[in-house]
């Protein structure tokens, strides 16, 4: 059998050439033309535009509503990612123990993932909704005065249980098929060594599944800072006053209702390293910890 080896051709580039192209279109030109503008003051129609250095980013560090919405997108993604994570996991670890009609009950598990984030902001919406919506009601007959109109408590309640459940199904199929993939003879000599079933899972079945949980980390942070951009919209649109607006949001509404292109931009491109910096601490950090 022959070795097929590409020694100076052109082959390999013509390969590559169509990923190459749509990172280019569409993250590297977005990304120098945001870059641009962070550097620029426009006006409101985008007919004249002035060089001001870094202007656009200290009016956003020293903005207390950007403070604002830094600290909520904090606070909303590690509670994303955390509780995402941890019913995934209990899910699946009960899924794994099913002896009867597995697939079914699997199915309905990961139902919600085909489920896109504007959809499940409308389907959330509806049901908390104060003429038709079930949950709000049954919240204010168990004594919660709720209403996530005017409560920001409330409307954090709301679009983070919404996020929770579209991730969870994605979560629970990498953990089960983390879990299926461990193999049984090293299950069986565990349970001899140890009674416990709790001990014997943090201590046997969950760091087997280390790799696939900082992976899984990686994606539901990534997925809290931007794809929740559709629930946020179609439920809260950040109200109250901003409570629930997120980073990725406040772009938006600067950027596009506001019209301050130079300043969404500032907020763009910081919102970028920061994302490039947890992602460099991610690997830096948390991956020398995990066993493949």
């Amino acid at each position: 059998m022959k070795r097929v080896q590409f020694q100076h051709s052109s082959v390999p580039y013509f390969f590559i050439a169509p990923q190459i192209l749509i990172i280019a279109v569409f993250f590297l030109w977005p990304a120098a033309q945001a870059i641009r503008q962070s550097f620029l003051l426009e006006d409101a129609f985008g007919l004249s535009s002035q060089f001001v250095w870094f202007r656009n980013y200290e009016d956003t560090v020293f903005n207390q509503q950007w403070l604002d919405s830094a600290y909520f997108t904090l606070i909303f993604s590690v509670l994303v990612t955390f509780l995402s994570l941890a019913i995934a996991l209990l899910l699946a670890v009960k899924a794994n123990e099913v002896l009867r009609a597995p697939g079914s009950y699997k199915t309905l598990l990961m139902w919600a993932y085909a489920v896109a984030p504007p959809v499940a902001g409308l389907m959330g919406n509806m049901m908390f909704s104060p003429l038709l919506g079930g949950l709000y009601g049954g919240l204010n007959e168990l004594g919660w005065d709720f209403n996530h109109n005017l409560d920001p408590f409330d409307a954090a309640f709301v679009v983070i249980l919404i996020s929770v459940w579209k991730q969870v199904s994605v979560n629970f199929i990498f953990f089960l098929s983390g879990l299926q993939g461990i193999p049984k003879s090293v299950l069986e000599a565990a349970t001899l060594d140890c009674r416990s079933a709790i001990k014997r899972f943090w201590t046997i079945t969950f760091p087997l599944l280390a790799p696939t949980t900082f992976f899984l980390i990686i994606i539901n942070i990534t997925y809290a800072f931007f794809e929740t951009f559709g629930i946020i919209d179609t439920t809260t649109r950040g109200a109250p006053a901003g409570s629930t607006q997120t980073l990725v949001y406040k772009v938006f509404t600067d950027g596009f209702i506001g019209a301050d292109l130079g300043g969404s931009s500032a907020q763009s491109v910081i919102l970028m390293l920061m994302v490039l910096a947890l992602t460099v601490v991610q690997f830096r950090l948390i991956e020398r910890k995990i066993h493949y």
